[in-house]
């Protein structure tokens, strides 16, 4: 099952926020019960300065006689109980060496907060009242403070969830957008008034759309440029085959024959090109590792009887034994055009090398000639689909070292193409590093 981010946001700031609420609440809870306990013991000074001298006598909160003679003064509401000495009567517990101020006693199973005040010729007033009961005015007024903060926690839980999913909004109307895209025109997707957070995910998408329009287009132009090229051997065919169709001797078909045999050939070996290139940009063979010397030897043996046809010399060199990884179709089908390019453009009597060597951390895997070489600025462009120089001779489709370039690159190496310096010739290299 997926996770959901807005699903996650919540629950984590959710409770982030609970747990902080309730730590707010209990640490509020302790101080509006400190509070409530200090104030009531405030009360007890206030009601204590405000009775001394007073006599006058009130029934008493306790009615047991534990605490209180009957003459002891009370407060029904706050259950404080008031006592002038010596004139009403001392209860047990009060003993004389009680020095004035606030103390806590334990009668019995009671525990009694009680306010001495000294006053004039030996009098005292006393005010005290159940801890019980203060416990439970304060617990009353602590709860008081604290039930809103409960009360509002469940609200702010709601409120993070809608700011969250309004603000992961724009990622849905973004997908929307996506999604509503007709595949064959992609439009980046706009990128203003998006959170900062999401705009390179954006970027990074309007960078792919970039660069999947511009393979369509390649494609587009690929399927153009192959459909010429076929449509001009298949005409030519057409062609070929209604002039054998009017000749009337045996002579002038085998001469008429020739031609449409090489048309075939052409068509074959153009339809045989675009297949291996459809099958290079669809490698999803594994890597293993090759070792070169031993594959070069067999396209030198396969290469050899075009090779004496012309009366090329076809060598191997080897500076350096290389083992790269590599897909073990991928390497030969970019050292077979290379070496098809090489063989054909070299005039008779020429030398083509295979040359093996290394360069720092890379293998370097070279076909030498000394043909008529490709002029600089011709350098790139060769390696376009269908592209032939103007002055190139021979009925090649174009397509050689395109497939390299595309096999290479889903190799992750390099090819290129270089002069010999002082000699003529072209140097065609494919450079791999080496896997650590």
């Amino acid at each position: 099952m997926k996770r959901s981010l807005q699903r996650q946001l919540s629950l984590v700031l959710g409770s982030a926020i609970l747990c902080a609420g309730l730590l707010a609440a209990i640490a509020s809870f302790r101080l509006a019960y400190s509070e409530a306990k200090e104030f009531q013991d405030d009360m007890l000074r206030q009601i204590a300065a405000m009775s001394a001298g007073s006599a006058a006598n009130s029934p008493a909160s306790i009615t047991d006689g534990q605490y209180l003679p009957d003459t002891a003064l009370a407060d029904p509401e706050s259950r404080v109980t008031i006592l002038h000495l010596p004139s009403d009567t001392r209860p047990d517990w009060l003993t004389g060496d009680l020095s004035a101020g606030l103390h806590t006693l334990n009668v019995g199973a009671d525990h009694l907060r009680v306010f001495v005040r000294d006053g004039p010729a030996g009098t005292r007033t006393v005010v005290f009242q159940l801890t019980d009961a203060r416990d439970e005015i304060a617990a009353d007024s602590a709860w008081r403070t604290l039930i809103p903060l409960l009360l509002l926690l469940p609200v702010l839980a709601w409120l993070i969830v809608r700011i969250i999913r309004h603000e992961l909004a724009p990622v849905t109307l973004l997908a929307k957008s996506l999604d509503e895209q007709p595949a064959d025109h992609l439009h980046p997707l706009a990128d203003h008034d998006i959170p900062r957070e999401i705009a390179p995910f954006v970027h990074a998408i309007n960078r792919l759309l970039g660069r999947v329009n511009h393979l369509v287009a390649q494609q587009r132009r690929f399927i153009a440029d192959a459909a010429h090229e076929l449509r001009s051997p298949l005409t030519a065919l057409s062609l070929q085959a209604q002039n054998l169709r009017q000749a009337d001797t045996l002579e002038a078909v085998q001469t008429r024959v020739t031609p449409l045999q090489a048309g075939i050939e052409r068509a074959r070996q153009l339809t045989e090109q675009l297949l291996t290139l459809a099958r290079t940009q669809a490698e999803t063979q594994g890597e293993v590792l090759v070792d070169v010397p031993a594959m070069a030897r067999a396209l030198i043996a396969e290469y050899l009887p075009m090779a004496e046809a012309k009366h090329i010399d076809l060598g191997l060199e080897e500076v350096t034994r290389l083992q790269v990884r590599a897909s073990p179709d991928t390497l030969p089908l970019i050292l077979k055009n290379a070496l098809e390019n090489a063989l054909k453009y070299t005039p008779e009597n020429g030398v083509v090398t295979l040359r093996l060597l290394s360069d720092a951390d890379s293998a370097v895997i070279e076909v030498v000639d000394n043909g008529p070489g490709i002029p600089a600025p011709e350098r790139e462009r060769v390696f376009d689909a269908f592209y032939r120089m103007p002055d190139s001779s021979g009925q090649g489709s174009g397509l050689g070292l395109a497939i390299a370039r595309e096999a290479a690159v889903r190799s992750g190496g390099v090819v290129s193409l270089h002069d010999r310096g002082m000699e003529p010739g072209t140097v065609f290299r494919y450079r791999q590093r080496f896997t650590r």
